[in-house]
């Protein structure tokens, strides 16, 4: 669930008078960089599982039957986790099999029905289901309900059906293309809850995976997710209604399993925050020292913004880190020099912050790194020359396995970056169709192993949005489209969760 670490992509919606300056068909809200995703590496399979135990039920077994069943749910999960204890016996008690049809999981009228005694016809039947959701996932549900779905009731006693989901989660979680937890959710209440409480994300964190969705807007209230890996697209709920977001700037971070979209009000602030837990948008948790045009990255449930302008057009040099567990704001040292509309990344375990605007005038072309451990700012000289335009439009950048790129838009170049000699090497060219207005309107991130540019032709009346993708691990620089719809629009903000 770790898993991207995005970099700053607020394609963010800025005032179209800036547009308009440097070309007359200028969207009416510009794009910068949202958050993108750095992946951290993912691990190998964890070994096998132990054989899923059948379990008494308290129906027909006292209160102690209670205790054999925590006991065997525990030792089932230590067993996987600690792969030389000894599997727990088997039990003769078979555990609720919900009907499937069609790879799907369907209500009916035996779901969460018991089935007492040998368990021979139960133990086929409910290995079958695992193997079933774990291979045909991504078949099931499609739709806005593949990532939450139906409650559905259950008859069974609450310790087998925990022990259960206890197994069940750890199977599922095996898998690195696991985006279909509406199955999961629609088996019965509990594992529901389950869903909906984060958990399964939370063993997939600690277990090293992460599947990466790329959420963008081409419309001010409206959002759409796209799966690079399945080609398959999903359009999120429309967000609550808020003049703020419809004639001035915005900001998107996506972190853990959130989308928090952040606006600017006359003499204040908004945030709101998407969840892929309810399908829903909700009030998010402001900042400490509320901004806009700041820089930002995540790294799995944490992110960090720098930089930005306050509500009294300040240009700031405070920094916050943000837990999406705990939906806390904590106030970091400030960097060394104040900026606005820069750029975020997280590589290497530390977060630098590249670019930027000291005032009206001054473009900035230093970076700054963050080492999270001594707690620190450095600060590195020219890292971004060369990649701001005239705009001020925040730099293109992205990571990907733990290599900084950035599309230099003027030459329509993509350039790599050398960590340790600062410089910058050129790889090739953007692709042709994708179009700029000096910086706005295209994204550039980094989605798991793959760099994204995202954007589109314009022409009278309508365009396309298309998605190019390369990975930069299986040879030199060649994009290939992998995605694209009608819009006629720009891209206006975009941002990359890795979960």
């Amino acid at each position: 669930m770790q898993g991207g670490v995005e970099e700053k992509s607020e394609t963010g919606g800025r005032d179209a008078s800036k547009a308009a300056a440097s070309k007359s068909d200028a969207p009416p809200h510009k794009l910068h960089a949202s958050t993108p995703t750095l992946s951290a590496p993912v691990t190998a399979h964890p070994p096998p599982l132990p054989p899923l135990p059948t379990l008494p039920l308290r129906s027909s077994a006292s209160a102690s039957a209670c205790s054999r069943n925590r006991a065997a749910a525990a030792a089932s999960a230590s067993a996987w986790f600690l792969p030389q204890a000894a599997s727990p016996p088997r039990a003769s008690v078979s555990l609720p099999i919900p009907a499937a049809r069609g790879g799907a999981v369907h209500s009916s009228p035996s779901l969460g029905a018991c089935r007492v005694g040998g368990g021979g016809w139960a133990n086929r039947r409910r290995f079958s289901l695992l193997r079933d959701i774990a291979e045909n996932s991504h078949r099931m549900l499609e739709g806005q309900s593949c990532l939450i779905s139906r409650s559905l009731p259950s008859s069974c006693d609450q310790e087998s059906r925990l022990a259960y989901m206890t197994y069940h989660l750890l199977e599922i979680t095996r898998s690195k293309r696991v985006s279909d937890y509406g199955s999961i959710a629609s088996v019965n209440r509990n594992f529901h809850s389950l869903v909906r409480s984060g958990e399964l994300y939370k063993e997939r964190r600690q277990l090293g995976i992460a599947e990466h969705w790329v959420y963008f807007s081409c419309n001010v209230q409206e959002w759409e997710a796209y799966d690079p890996y399945r080609s398959r697209w999903m359009t999120l709920p429309k967000m609550p209604h808020n003049e703020c977001f419809m004639c001035s700037d915005k900001e998107s971070l996506a972190v853990g399993t959130e989308l928090l979209v952040f606006g600017k009000e006359i003499l204040s602030h908004i945030v709101l925050s998407y969840s892929i837990l309810t399908n829903s948008w909700l009030p998010g948790v402001d900042m400490n020292a509320p901004r806009c045009l700041f820089g930002s990255a995540s790294f799995g449930e944490k992110a960090i913004v720098a930089g930005g302008m306050d509500a009294q057009g300040r240009v700031l040099r405070s920094a916050e880190l943000y837990n999406s567990e705990t939906k806390r704001w904590i106030t970091l040292p400030c960097m060394n020099k104040a900026r606005r509309m820069c750029s975020g990344v997280f590589m290497n375990g530390k977060f630098y912050v590249i670019g930027g605007m000291a005032s009206n005038t001054e473009v900035l072309t230093c970076g700054e790194e963050y080492d999270l451990e001594k707690g620190t700012w450095r600060v590195i000289e020219n890292m971004s020359e060369g990649l701001n335009g005239a705009s001020g439009a925040p730099p293109l950048v992205a990571v990907v396995e733990n290599e900084l790129y950035a599309a230099q838009y003027a030459g329509k170049l993509v350039r790599k970056y050398n960590i340790k000699d600062n410089t910058w090497t050129t790889l090739g060219e953007l692709p042709e169709r994708p179009e700029a207005v000096n910086g706005w309107g295209i994204a550039f991130r980094g989605c798991g192993e793959r760099l994204l540019v995202i954007g589109g032709p314009r022409v009278m009346g309508g365009g396309m949005i298309e998605l190019h993708s390369w990975i930069p691990r299986e040879g030199p620089l060649r994009w290939n489209m992998i995605g694209s719809k009608p819009s006629g629009n720009f891209v206006y903000n975009c941002a990359v969760m890795g979960c």
